[in-house]
Formats: C-alpha cells, structure tokens, sequence
C-alpha cells in the first residue's frame, strides 16, 4: 500500500495544479475596474451651429450607430454596449457600466448571432475580436477594426475563450 502513495500523491498535486491553471477559480473572487474616457456622443436633439454659407458644421462629437443591454449568459453581465463613429469615420465600441465575473481569457467580440439563450452560438457565424476584456467591472472603449463590415454584426458578446462560451451579451439596435 506505501508503494503506491507516492505515485497516487503526486498524481493528485499536478491534477490539483492543472486544474488550478485552466479554471482559475479564484478569478471568480476578484474584480478590476476599468474606468475610460469615453467619447462624447452627439445629441440628436442638439442645435446645430451653421457656417456662413447656413452648411450645418460637422459635430466634433461621436455619432451612436446602434446600442443594447446586456443579458447575462453563464455569468451574471449588465451594463450598456455602444457602437460609435467617430468624426473621423473610425468606429469604436463603448461598454458603460459594464459588471460581470472576472473569469480566464476573457474577450471582447462583435458578433452577426442574435442574442438569446444560446451561450455558444457566437462563434458558430462570423465575429471580430476586439481584445481582451480589459475589466470586468466600469466603462471602456474599444477600437473596431476599419476591416469589420458593422452592418453585418449585429452583437457584443463578453465571450470566454478558452471554454468557447459567453459570459454576457447585448443585442446591438
């Protein structure tokens, strides 16, 4: 029985430690607040200011594109996504308020599924990573690459990469 200790013992740790590494339980205990300066989005109801020949002048401010509530999925999310053009014809992506589980390899993804019960479907179409969820908790803002197609992408998902399954989601309208 002593001989198989050992083996038995030291099988247990390196299953310990794996499984430390791929879940990161304690990440469901901690949490990082990201707070971004987001740009200024132009009010549609705001006066416009007129040139000399009565052209109106081009707003200096971001014009909103679409924007959702977050649903959660696996983990409890709220906050609000905003998708944004800039003056410069660039778009980015807002979340404001956002609060989810802090969790392993975390993303950002624009995505063309609609949002429901579905956890796993947003990689089964086409999306755009973003990068990494820089928190977990407060407002930040993303960069869309000038290649995605955002008629066609219709979602945010807050999406866990390594076990291909979505924490949160917004439906962009």
């Amino acid at each position: 029985m002593r001989r198989w200790l050992l083996p038995v013992g030291t099988f247990v740790v390196v299953l310990a430690v794996f499984a430390a590494y791929w879940f990161q339980p304690w990440k469901l205990f901690t949490n990082k607040t990201v707070e971004e300066t987001a740009p200024q989005i132009a009010s549609s109801t705001a006066p416009r200011s007129a040139t000399p020949t009565g052209q109106p002048t081009p707003s200096a401010a971001a014009t909103l594109v679409a924007q959702g509530r977050f649903v959660t999925h696996e983990h409890d999310t709220t906050g609000t996504a905003q998708l944004v053009r800039l003056p410069t014809g660039a778009y980015q992506l807002i979340l404001r308020d956002l609060r989810t589980s802090d969790g392993p390899d975390l993303r950002v993804w624009l995505t063309d599924q609609t949002v429901g019960d579905d956890w796993y479907a947003f990689d089964d179409g086409r999306h755009v990573e973003l990068g990494r969820l820089k928190g977990n908790r407060g407002t930040q803002v993303y960069d869309v690459p000038a290649t995605a197609d955002v008629t066609a992408l219709r979602s945010v998902s807050v999406w866990c990469k390594r076990f291909s399954v979505s924490f949160g989601a917004a439906q962009l309208a």
